[in-house]
């Protein structure tokens, strides 16, 4: 593989773990904002649901399992994100430091 090759290939891996860092971000974000609905929750004697364009009356017990289950759910998420980052993260800074070494090579 030439050394231009390997660039865009790298410049596509990069272009990927920033791809995961921002959709690891908004689950983050939404991870953060199930904290505060649960927060609020805790605060209230009303509950209630919105199911399409419509608020509907809930139980407080029923909300906090349904958002205390999605947190689990992004959790796993975040989890599975970290993981891909991490490993695009390794193979770009081998590939990094190779397109490195063949440069340097090239010059001697």
């Amino acid at each position: 593989m030439t050394d231009e090759n390997l660039i865009q290939e790298l410049s596509m891996l990069q272009q990927n773990v920033a791809n995961i860092s921002a959709q690891k971000q908004q689950f983050v974000t939404q991870l953060s904002e199930y904290d505060s609905a649960l927060e609020a929750l805790e605060k209230t004697d009303n509950a209630y649901k919105i199911v399409g364009n419509i608020m509907i009356n809930s139980t407080k017990e029923d909300l906090i399992k349904d958002i205390k289950k999605k947190k689990e759910v992004l959790g796993i998420r975040i989890k599975s994100f970290e993981k891909q980052e991490e490993k695009l993260k390794e193979k770009a800074d081998k590939m990094q430091k190779d397109i490195i070494s063949n440069l340097d090579k090239g010059k001697k």
